[in-house]
């Protein structure tokens, strides 16, 4: 196994007896970690990141995890809770973008562990918010957070994920979501052109057509009638980012378009989330799309498409808006989640 593992500080001689298991399965990579539930924040014992294909099961990717996890004693732990890419349905994950399904109660019974959960991967991200630092966060939109509202969360990254924690008696509840998967709208000519070349694909066209990194190709094969002067290669995997890199760069006008059709969508969309679910604590944004083009987000489209919603648009310009920087928040949140299970 090649694995990035790190330690956290603390005494790696923990006692396991009190410890969680937390994991953050995507559809690329998975980040495992052992966490001490001492306080509010869970404290991160060891972390461990691997490509999500490089194992048959979860079970397996958490027993190798087990076995090279820089603790020494490895007794009973007393909690778990993997953060999954997918929905749930009585306790069984079938996961969206991975041939995997997942039952926690089998997976309880092979690791010998009592407590398992699932989470979806962007509900267990919502678990995260409320223990963030400031540091750990960039302000879109300072706004005027409400004491008793509602927080949504939505992430770009391999699909497009969203999330709402309740604000019920002052307790975040989090709740989970398809959202991704709803139909697309399109706003304006532009993206009506997008809508239809979609829907030809597709047969119908979904906002993570759109906003997500494949998006991103979507929107740039529509972008590009003539040559792209970037000559990005929409076969390699990293041509959404040299997408973003060419616009950034100013390379070529169809990487500029499509960046900035990319960064519309993703602030209307947001703004639908924080309509549909009265987000007056707050939106927060995941995902590893948003903290790579904080430059993009910031020159003025995203907040424009996220609040040009008449006759909201006010209610919209007090939300607070922000963007999540910790690469590891959804594992976080799995492991808060799993101190309170």
């Amino acid at each position: 196994m090649v694995s990035k593992m790190k330690e956290n500080g603390g005494d790696v001689n923990a006692k396991l007896a009190r410890m969680l298991l937390a994991g953050d399965v995507g559809g690329t990579k998975t980040l495992l970690g052992m966490f001490d539930p001492g306080c509010e924040r869970p404290r991160p014992i060891a972390i461990c990141a691997d490509p999500t294909l490089d194992f048959e099961t979860l079970a397996s990717m958490v027993e190798t995890f087990l076995r090279e996890a820089p603790v020494q004693e490895h007794g009973p732990i007393a909690a778990a809770c993997f953060g999954v890419a997918g929905p749930i349905v009585g306790e069984v994950a079938k996961l969206t973008n991975v041939p995997w399904s997942v039952d926690a109660n089998r997976l309880a019974t092979a690791l010998g562990i009592s407590r398992v959960r699932l989470l979806n991967d962007l509900q267990a991200l919502a678990c995260a918010v409320p223990v963030l630092l400031p540091s750990e966060v960039h302000t879109l939109q300072e706004g005027a957070a409400q004491p008793g509202g509602n927080i949504a969360v939505i992430a770009a990254g391999t699909g497009l994920g969203e999330s709402l924690l309740h604000n019920i008696n002052g307790q975040f509840v989090p709740s989970a979501s398809e959202g991704g998967h709803a139909d697309f709208a399109a706003r304006n000519d532009r993206e009506t052109v997008l809508l239809r070349d979609l829907t030809a694909r597709y047969g119908r066209a979904s906002v993570e057509h759109v906003v997500s990194g494949p998006g991103l190709l979507h929107i740039y094969r529509v972008t590009h009638p003539d040559a792209c002067t970037a000559r990005i290669d929409l076969k390699s995997a990293g041509a959404p980012a040299a997408i973003t890199e060419a616009a950034t760069a100013q390379q070529c006008p169809g990487c500029v378009a499509a960046l900035d059709m990319f960064v519309d969508a993703y602030g209307a969309e947001a703004g639908n989330m924080a309509l549909r679910s009265l987000a007056t604590g707050g939106v927060f944004l995941g995902g590893g799309i948003a903290p790579k083009i904080l430059a993009a987000l910031g020159a003025g489209a995203f907040m424009r498409s996220f609040s040009a919603k008449p006759p909201m648009d006010a209610l919209l310009a007090r939300v607070p808006v922000k963007v999540i920087l910790n690469a590891e928040a959804g594992l976080l949140g799995a492991a808060v989640f799993a101190a309170r299970a």
